[in-house]
């Protein structure tokens, strides 16, 4: 019973974050911004105002597909977001420029980030073929050698939190700061922030719990040899 309550819990805390996120996004979507400043132009009002001027903004399929490439210099921005006129698509454009302004400061998590996506990506897809071969054939060095492989991705969530919290706090800070929103539209900007940042926090909660299984299943494939 035990086990299928852990499951229950990896499957419905991530749900919840998703779901999360997705009604608050709805919400403050339909509530608009009292400057009229789409998504897009409070991108290039913060990039302008922090004299990241070669940064481009641009527009890109998929709902919340918002991120910023730090190879192009571009701020990517959903339909939605990039056209919206609304609380939430300026909170999400404001977080975006933040990673923007992370890399132009050369902020120290969002380096290290990205010096652990190649380890990350080749760990994630290898780690679990020797997980699996390590159970089934009890061969607890395979076991070993999959945890470890799956540590470099729990790191990599691990080290995500600061740098998206920070993004979000520098997003406060900017469209605050420039007017984009006012006072008392702070709250409702930082409710869809916090949201976002949910999800974050329970993918690295969901990674670190399947890592510390993982390990008390090697402990105790060990403890019997």
């Amino acid at each position: 019973m035990g086990f299928i309550i852990y499951f229950l819990l990896l499957i419905a805390v991530p749900l919840w974050a998703q779901m999360k996120v997705k009604s608050t996004y709805k919400k403050y979507s339909k509530v608009p911004v009292s400057t009229g400043m789409n998504g897009a132009e409070t991108a290039r009002r913060i990039l302008d105002d922090n004299g990241l001027h070669n940064v481009k903004v641009v527009e890109t399929r998929g709902f919340l597909s918002d991120h910023y490439n730090p190879l192009t210099k571009t701020v990517h921005l959903s339909s939605n977001n990039f056209h919206g006129h609304s609380i939430a698509g300026a909170a999400v454009a404001a977080h975006e420029v933040g990673h923007a302004i992370q890399d132009a400061e050369s902020y120290a998590f969002l380096r290290f980030r990205h010096a652990l996506v190649p380890v990350a990506n080749i760990s994630s897809n290898l780690s679990w073929i020797f997980i699996m071969i390590g159970i089934f054939s009890t061969i607890s060095q395979m076991l070993l050698l999959g945890i470890v492989l799956m540590a470099a991705g729990v790191l990599f969530q691990i080290v995500t939190l600061p740098v998206e919290f920070n993004a979000s706090s520098r997003a406060m800070d900017q469209i605050v700061s420039s007017g984009i929103i006012r006072n008392d539209e702070e709250r409702e900007a930082r409710k869809v922030l916090n949201a976002a940042a949910m999800t974050y926090v329970a993918a690295a909660a969901v990674a670190v719990l399947e890592l510390a299984r993982l390990l008390l299943m090697y402990t105790g494939m060990t403890s019997e040899d």
